[in-house]
């Protein structure tokens, strides 16, 4: 009998590139079935996109009444869960990327495996919740996050294993989003309200983004953000205005870029596979030494006023010689880069502690 492995797609598009990596290579695997459960249309498209052959079975699940279909807003998780729940039981193992899956844990009669793919690498508190222990493993990027979750008791060492950040093998390839040679600034907020640059500086940040001088700036807020705030608009040629599309979670903006500029997102890391210079906004002046949420401030710049982009965007390509050593440890402890494809190394993973489950359950 064949291993079904289910992969359930309930959150929105940004976080398929951490599973579909996975899901792809396990479909290549003989004697494995791979299903993806989705409630929405468009994902279950873009996963088919990764997928000409066909080797996975695309599963849609009935849709909650919500907005119209759209890959960066999807229903309430919770609902999808307990409309479909009579299908979604039926998978032995089932992966995701998101948490509130862990609610089936809590429903009587619920016997699945469930198996955590932790979706980015970033340094908040927010990244490590309660209901992370839910999962019968975890597989994070790297040790920096085997070692937080084990150390807030939601992990163990037996069930947290480093399997690499597989986004990175559907990585858009750089590419010119102007039609000059001047250099591209990206600037990409968090969603999260408590640390975000945009929620209470929003006007400030984006009229010096309109002043600047020699540069082309690209806006790309978090598509958590984009959905949550008003359309953020601009008449200045040099910038470009993302509010959610392919390339916000494709990483073309961040293979492209020259510099960086953000708050808290973990695109960070996604940014410094190539070590290039960062900037960071503590525009409501917290004291963020020695605080590990905000540990990858150590990796460039620190402003705490805009009218200080200016000079920090003039020195960023001197000062940069200084935090490349600490920009490769931060990388190296984020985000582990085994020369065999985090594809492979999850797809193990998964495979390995799937048929462990199938010898258990037939002993």
């Amino acid at each position: 009998m064949p291993t079904d492995i289910a992969f359930l797609a309930i959150a929105e598009a940004h976080q398929a590139y951490h599973w579909l990596p996975a899901a792809l290579a396990l479909s290549r695997r003989a004697g494995v079935r791979v299903h993806v459960l989705s409630p929405s249309p468009l994902i279950l498209d873009l996963v088919a996109s990764y997928d000409p052959e066909g080797d996975m079975n695309l599963v849609r699940l009935r849709r909650p009444p919500s907005q119209p279909d759209s890959l960066f807003r999807q229903p309430s998780r919770f609902l999808t869960l307990m409309l479909n729940y009579a299908t979604i039981r039926r998978f032995p193992v089932l992966v995701t990327t998101e948490i509130s899956s862990g609610w089936l844990r809590s429903v009587p009669g619920f016997s699945g495996r469930m198996i955590q793919i932790k979706h980015g690498a970033g340094d908040r508190e927010g990244g490590y919740k309660a209901r992370h222990s839910a999962f019968d493993l975890t597989l994070v990027a790297g040790e920096k996050d085997r070692r937080r979750l084990i150390d807030r008791g939601l992990c163990t060492t037996d069930d947290c294993a480093v399997g690499g950040y597989a986004k990175f093998e559907l990585k858009a390839a750089p590419q010119r989003f102007f039609d000059n040679d001047r250099p591209v600034l990206l600037y990409n907020p968090h969603f999260d309200a408590a640390l975000s640059s945009w929620p209470r500086h929003g006007p400030q940040v984006l009229g010096a983004l309109e002043a600047l001088k020699g540069w082309n700036v690209i806006i790309a807020p978090h598509t958590k953000l984009a959905g949550r705030t008003a359309p953020i608009c601009t008449n200045a040629p040099h910038i470009r205005v993302d509010m959610g599309s392919r390339h916000s979670i494709d990483m073309s903006y961040t293979m492209s870029a020259d510099v960086y500029l953000g708050d808290v997102s973990s695109q960070i890391y996604e940014y410094l596979l190539r070590p290039r210079p960062c900037i960071f906004l503590n525009l409501d002046r917290r004291d963020w030494r020695g605080n590990d949420a905000f540990s990858h401030w150590r990796l460039g710049q620190v402003i705490e006023d805009m009218a200080a982009l200016p000079q920090a965007l003039d020195r960023a390509a001197d000062l940069q010689a200084g935090f490349v050593d600490a920009q490769e440890a931060a990388m190296s402890d984020s985000i582990d880069r085994s020369p065999t494809p985090a594809s492979e190394r999850q797809a193990d993973l998964i495979l390995d502690f799937a048929r462990k489950s199938e010898r258990t359950a037939a002993a």
